[in-house]
């Protein structure tokens, strides 16, 4: 009941903001072809510690998406084996969260990629900005009645909080950019 006085508050735990470009949006089935990852460390993001790798992808699919994402064929062949992925992130993910946007489709491909490897998903807290959004919305509604819902899309979600456009469709950017946009609704919403 009195536990409030207890609760750390989120700058005390270190968060990771992730993106990560796949050949489609079957988390079942698809393949992650590339993994962006920036650190938030006491509230700050810390570029300089930024983390992003290719990934080496299997399937028939992969050649439509690599084009789609940019990712040239000599690239995508010296890119890191799923194996090597799934070990960098679990090092990275121990004790820490997780930021994404639209965290579903992100995470149940992460926890894929790990079943896949027989790794032990290591449970981070995940905070989802689309959420962060959706609270946002039912304060927002309070003070003005009617007012219109934020906008989901990354870039447009970003732009209503007057942050600038980035470069999309690229896992360290799109990382960034989700950084920068949990940053603003953390701000707004305390």
């Amino acid at each position: 009941m009195f536990g409030w006085f207890r609760r750390r508050p989120w700058t005390a735990t270190d968060h990771w903001a992730l993106d990560l470009e796949t050949t489609g949006l079957d988390p079942e089935r698809d393949e992650i072809l590339s993994c962006g990852m920036v650190p938030i460390v006491g509230g700050v993001i810390r570029w300089g510690e930024r983390y992003y790798r290719r990934v080496r992808p299997g399937g028939d699919g992969a050649s439509d998406a690599v084009a789609i994402h940019g990712l040239l064929p000599d690239e995508a062949a010296g890119a890191l084996s799923l194996e090597a992925l799934v070990a960098d992130l679990a090092e990275r993910l121990a004790g820490g969260a997780l930021v994404v946007h639209w965290a579903r489709l992100d995470v149940r491909m992460l926890r894929r990629a790990f079943r896949e490897q027989q790794t032990p998903w290591p449970r981070p807290e995940v905070v989802d900005t689309a959420q962060l959004l959706a609270r946002l919305d039912r304060r927002r509604s309070l003070i003005e009645p009617g007012a219109r819902p934020s906008p989901t899309q990354l870039a447009q979600a970003r732009a209503a909080l007057g942050l600038p456009p980035h470069r999309e469709h690229h896992a360290l950017y799109d990382a960034l950019a989700t950084a920068e946009l949990f940053l603003a609704l953390k701000a707004r919403l305390g």
